[in-house]
């Protein structure tokens, strides 16, 4: 056995090199192979279970007689140092059926070390000589000069060779292999053992890797080769095949859709081989640098155990102290970024009173276990239950448990905080990584990270919101590659268009820079003129509005250009608290919204609770699907609680001298809206209260093909785009997978926008816009042209979409 030391800039590693083992099956090899790195202090034995838990979930065999068996992510506690493993096995073991292992390289990485390993293997494979006699050799320091010595960065005109089995394919996608359709190739390809390549010219890459597809650079019609090799490498080659062809009709009436909006708002154009990963827009603008990848680190939590009631004492310290932070932190977020942003930190502190979690840690505690191992499995375990509902608001809540919950760790074990994350760099840079909490968003310094990307979330998440106010461009949603992207790499991040392109060149950007430079002039531009009406050429003057929640938001609304509020999200006093606003509170915000405005018009919309924004203090039942269930007026017709108060508050305010009017939401009938309609002439009429304009928002298809029937009834029609585009396409909007499908200028989208603003057009019933298109400039030109008459949006948006206006006939 020979066991040598590599220390250089990409790795420090012990590597032991074992000849002529025999075994009879995988699990043998990788018990030897955990012994090796066992004896030489580089793993716990418990390692030997990780290594076989990974061969359950993915194929280690990387090809022509090599695996490369490694732990799973979760058990890196369980590495001291990295380090391989090299045995050596002549007589050759199955590793999987039709694979057979002539050298197994069992790896111990601590963080993302097996990757640079990897990238040292496949110098070996392109050799089938030099592979041969490694199998065979009895001289061990051969296998470990062969194995650095292709760790070396190959020449241009290597290539790894084909395998044996294989078929050729022209890819025939206008934009090329992108990241969506090379997502589908990955995740096709790792429902097979065999291993798959696809090789474009002198480059090749494993179809398993997101990173190495897109770094191909595939161009429509490139000449493609893809083999694999592997028991089932023929039904993985049919399989791929069918599916690379099914993608061609969806990339070709999405590069048309694309073709279209770039002639009708033209935005900045990669070229075409230049590699994308592509998730949801969070947060609009372009960025250029490099990037910075948060890892989270496991933590090792002690279970220390000592007296139940010592442990109850630290745990009751630990939770005063944290929300003694909490508020502190709120009060700075306020200060820097709002009151609405500040909540978030308050509704934290509502987390820490929840009865459930404290019983369950005291349980936890009760069974023996120190206080710190026991907070920390309780708060998993209330995570666990929130994120397996599948309801996106509640797994966000799940993600402020989990950062909370690490806050009230630091405070029971402080020494876990300085081990908890790496430095973040001095320099600006754009940060990367799986999630981040709302404490790591609201405490980022915007001196230096200038963008923001996340592989999970989405643009509904705390991170998008305050990514938003920080004026971060951010994207989330994109996929585990995404964290694939070598530190330091110079990336484009285009949040607007919610893409960031890898391995950019020189003149890429250069081309990026001087975008971000026009689009900063055309900014300075247009806000010059925010205060001018947004009239067409033709005259058409269309009123605009802002989407806010509070009357301290009116301000900023104004000094953008806003000439009424379009949208009021009533639903906002709810969320973020634990409790019921009262009939009194809600009756001060309306009416100070209202004086805010000085007249202006306020549309106020009735609560909208359910689908994506659910308030736990309503104790609204579980529903498989609360999209489809009982949400807005379905939600307000049954629950006179809620309705009589706002009502209530809002006709309080109408005496006061307040000018609004009152749309409901999710309303799908006529009849919906009768019973509305009578409920708020008997709050009027039993208040003496002046009378004031009803409206709906369209936002079902129902809606829309009912619009001329609705209209007779209704004083003004908005458009929810939003919602109107989920139910119209089946498409979830929280789903970042599908982001960048759920188009609202789909055809489909627009002929039901049609058929609304036709049936109101005889009745006297004007009709607006107040989701995501109102707020984009092309969107607006669209919606104008249809003939809605009023758009509500983003404040921010609100001088792009007048200057857009103003020039659209």
């Amino acid at each position: 056995m020979l066991v040598t030391k590599q220390t250089d800039s990409e790795l420090d590693l012990v590597q032991i090199v074992q000849l002529n083992v025999t075994a009879s099956s995988k699990e043998e090899v990788i018990e030897q192979a955990t012994q090796l790195l066992v004896t030489n202090n580089c793993v716990e034995p418990a390692f030997a279970q990780s290594m076989k838990d990974r061969e359950t979930r993915a194929n280690t065999f990387l090809g022509r007689g090599i695996a490369i068996p490694h732990g799973i992510a979760e058990d890196r506690h369980l590495i001291k140092q990295d380090g391989v493993a090299i045995l050596q096995i002549p007589q050759g073991v199955e590793w999987n059926p039709g694979q057979i292992a002539y050298m197994v390289v069992a790896i111990s990485a601590q963080t993302d070390g097996h990757i640079t390993l990897l990238q040292t293997l496949t110098g070996l494979l392109q050799n089938e000589e030099q592979l041969q006699q490694l199998f065979q050799t009895d001289d061990e320091q051969l296998i470990v000069t062969s194995l650095n010595k292709a760790s070396e960065e190959p020449e241009e005109s290597e290539v790894l060779i084909d395998f044996a089995k294989k078929f050729e394919w022209t890819l025939d996608y206008p934009t090329g292999l992108h990241a969506r359709p090379a997502t589908k190739w990955l995740e096709t390809a790792r429902q097979f053992n065999s291993s798959i390549r696809i090789r474009h010219a002198d480059k090749t890459a494993d179809a398993k890797n997101l990173i190495a597809l897109l770094r191909l650079g595939v161009r429509e019609g490139t000449s493609l080769t893809v083999s694999a090799e592997g028991a089932d490498a023929d039904k993985a080659l049919s399989v791929m095949q069918i599916l690379m062809q099914s993608l061609s009709a969806q990339e070709k009436a999405d590069a048309e859709l694309a073709l279209k909006r770039q002639k009708s708002s033209p935005s900045w154009q990669a070229r075409e081989d230049l590699a994308a990963i592509i998730g949801a827009s969070a947060a609009p603008g372009m960025v250029v640098g490099p990037i910075y990848r948060k890892i989270k680190h496991t933590l090792e939590i002690p279970d220390q155990t000592e007296s139940l009631s010592e442990s109850a004492s630290r745990l009751h310290r630990a939770l005063r102290q944290t929300k003694t932070q909490l508020k502190a932190l709120s009060e700075e977020t306020e200060q820097r970024l709002g009151k609405q942003e500040a909540k978030i930190f308050l509704a934290h502190i509502e987390l820490l009173n929840d009865t459930d979690l404290i019983t369950l840690v005291c349980q936890i505690m009760a069974d023996g276990h120190g206080v710190a191992w026991s907070w920390n499995r309780g708060v998993e375990r209330m995570a666990n239950r929130l994120s397996a509902l599948g309801n996106p608001v509640l797994a966000a809540r799940a993600t402020d448990l989990k950062d909370v919950g690490n806050k009230v760790l630091f405070q029971i074990e402080p020494e876990l905080s300085n081990t908890s994350e790496k430095g973040c760099p001095d320099h600006p840079y754009i940060l990367i990584s799986d999630d981040l909490t709302p404490s790591d968003t609201a405490a980022l310094d915007i001196t230096k990270v200038i963008g923001l990307a996340t592989s999970e979330g989405g643009p509904t998440s705390h991170t998008a919101i305050l990514a938003r106010t920080l004026g971060l461009p951010a994207l989330v949603g994109g996929g585990k590659g995404l964290l694939d992207i070598a530190n330091d790499s110079h990336v484009i991040l285009d949040g607007t268009a919610g893409r960031i392109y890898i391995d950019p060149n020189d003149e890429d950007i250069t081309s990026a820079h001087e975008w971000i430079a026009k689009l900063q002039a055309q900014q300075t531009k247009d806000a010059e003129t925010r205060q001018l009406p947004a009239k067409t050429t033709d005259g058409t003057e269309i009123l605009i509005g802002a989407n806010i929640n509070q009357p301290d938001h009116v301000a900023e609304a104004l000094s953008e250009g806003a000439e009424s509020v379009g949208l009021m999200r009533t639903e906002f006093l709810y969320l973020e608290r634990s409790d019921e606003p009262s009939e009194d509170e809600q009756f001060e915000t309306y009416l100070a919204m209202a004086n805010n405005l000085d007249g202006r018009d306020l549309i106020v919309r009735a609560l909208d609770i359910g689908g994506d924004k659910q308030a736990p203090q309503l104790a609204l039942p579980q529903e498989e699907n609360p999209f489809l269930g009982v949400r807005g007026s379905r939600l307000l017709l049954r629950r006179a609680d809620l309705l009589q108060p706002q009502l209530r508050a809002l006709y309080r305010a109408l005496k006061e001298g307040a000018k609004l009017s009152i749309m409901f939401p999710m309303v799908t009938s006529v009849n919906e809206l009768l019973k509305l309609r009578a409920l708020c002439e008997d709050v009027r009429v039993a208040m003496d209260a002046p009378s004031c304009p009803i409206g709906v928002m369209i936002e079902v298809p129902a809606a829309a093909l009912e619009a001329q029937a609705l209209a007779k009834h209704a004083d003004f029609f908005s458009i929810g785009t939003n919602d109107l585009t989920q139910y119209c396409l089946a498409m979830d909007r929280q789903n970042p997978t599908l982001a960048a499908e759920a188009d609202s200028l789909h055809p489909a989208v627009l002929k039901l926008i049609k058929l609304t603003v036709d049936g109101a057009k005889d009745q006297n019933c004007w009709v607006g816009a107040c989701g995501g298109i109102a707020g984009d400039p092309l969107g607006a030109a669209i919606l104008s042209g249809l003939g809605v008459s009023e758009l509500s949006m983003s404040p921010l948006d609100i001088p792009a979409v007048k200057a857009r206006l103003r020039q659209t006939q």
